[in-house]
């Protein structure tokens, strides 16, 4: 049977592919066929060139995303906004990004002509004939891989030989076309673009919405296009179940790398578990996604040390302001050498119990999945201030066990990280901070 694996744009965030990958890779799942369009060509640019998805992870972590954006010359600024051709320009993509993240086009050229090569294609828009080209990874280059993500007003495109090539996103953000004309049976879809039924005000939300109505206008005639001529495939699709975070918040500092890595690595975890043969439905529904409750989220970082070796623990919480009938989630992970360097967490939840919390998941070590918990008690000690109250936690994976601190500067970093979700607009997201401040952590999660 042959799998096609096809990655859909989201910008920046696709740093949220790495964890996906991460955790395909865990299951043994391989591909014979890679495509990509607009940011997802990151990622298939770091697999074709011989880049494992650990290491995708590891470089993801240490990307500068200020690096995405490079100006123009000074003089293009001067013509005034309606004759600017372009925010910036891609040089920031070609000569720090893609480095940083090893894409190499040469390698990807050379191992493309190798026997038995994974397949890859890269989709371009030709902007002259006004035409999308699935370019094969034999005749790939880093200009047309970085015009791929040269999303218009925000990049330049690349003017070459009479043509202008760019950003695909507005014919098509995933080629499952492309994945069927080479003959896929088994399509994989990886997509992390919004689709969920909240409209939003402001440029920004309507810029984003119109990339949202493009993306799935052409992955819905793709699928209708198969089934016009009785073309049969299994469907799978990993996709977040809520929108993600948007490239401003990523490039802002609001949310970082591997906050995106272990939310994509929870999302393929969550499909991975529940898939069936028959895949999904070939339908709108297949990438849905809902609103989350208005709540804050937060990074919670307790370091210890393990056989006198460091070891790490980070939980990004994703708090509501209102009751839940359910447990808090978290995504995480956990750094230390016995583990391999870094271990995502699946299942990630959050117990309370009175002062009593505990971080609750399961982490893949050595093929096989080990419990995890890291609890710690919260004193009673009421005010804003009460997650300061109690830093010490007890670490508990398998057989191995641990006391954690949470720092002063690990403290700074919880506080600097809370940032709303699920709330639109300047007043709904102050009153979802102003809600977290005055009840305080231990009293929020008192409600699970």
């Amino acid at each position: 049977m042959k799998r096609s694996l096809v990655l859909a744009g989201g910008g920046m965030r696709v740093a949220w592919q790495a964890g996906v990958m991460r955790a395909l890779a865990e299951e043994g799942l391989d591909f014979q066929h890679v495509d990509a369009s607009s940011g997802g060509i990151m990622t298939a640019g770091m697999l074709l060139s011989g880049v494992s998805p650990k290491e995708m992870c590891q470089r993801w972590s240490g990307v500068d995303v200020k690096d995405f954006g490079s100006a123009l010359p000074f003089g293009d600024y001067l013509k005034g906004p309606w004759s600017l051709p372009a925010i910036g320009d891609a040089d920031g993509i070609l000569d720090k990004v893609f480095p940083a993240l090893g894409i190499d086009d040469a390698a990807i050229r050379g191992r493309a002509a190798e026997p038995g090569a994974v397949e890859g294609s890269f989709n371009v828009v030709e902007f002259v004939e006004k035409r999308c080209h699935a370019i094969d990874a034999k005749d790939i280059d880093a200009e047309l891989m970085a015009a791929g993500m040269s999303l218009p007003i925000f990049l330049t495109p690349l003017r070459r030989d009479g043509k202008i090539w760019t950003d695909a996103v507005w014919m098509r953000d995933a080629n499952v076309a492309e994945a069927l004309r080479r003959g896929a049976q088994e399509i994989w879809l990886v997509w992390c673009i919004g689709n969920s039924p909240y409209w939003g005000d402001g440029p920004l939300e309507q810029y984003v919405h119109m990339i949202e109505m493009s993306a799935m206008g052409a992955l819905l005639a793709d699928f209708e296009a198969a089934a016009a001529v009785g073309r049969e495939f299994v469907l799978h699709v990993i996709r977040p179940a809520h929108p993600l975070p948007l490239d401003p918040e990523f490039y802002l500092g609001r949310v970082d790398a591997d906050t995106l890595i272990a939310m994509g690595y929870r999302d393929a975890r969550a499909y991975l578990d529940v898939m069936t043969p028959a895949g999904l439905a070939k339908d709108s529904n297949c990438t849905a996604m809902s609103e989350p409750a208005p709540g804050v989220r937060f990074n919670d970082t307790l370091r210890g040390e393990i056989d006198g070796s460091p070891i790490t623990f980070r939980a990004t919480v994703v708090l509501p302001t209102e009751t839940s009938n359910g447990p808090a989630p978290f995504t995480g992970y956990v750094d230390h050498p016995r583990f391999g360097g870094r271990a995502f967490v699946a299942d990630g939840h959050v117990e309370a119990s009175g002062a009593d919390l505990t971080y609750r998941g399961r982490v893949k070590l050595d093929g096989g999945w080990q419990d995890l918990a890291v609890a710690r008690t919260l004193q009673d000690d009421p005010g804003p201030d009460a997650w300061m109250d109690s830093r010490r936690a007890q670490f508990t994976i398998g057989n191995s066990t641990a006391e954690l601190t949470m720092s002063l500067a690990d403290a700074a970093g919880l506080l600097a990280s809370i940032e709303p979700v699920g709330a639109h607009g300047l007043v709904d997201r102050a009153a979802a901070v102003a809600g977290f401040a005055a009840n305080g952590l231990r009293e929020l999660l008192r409600r699970y």
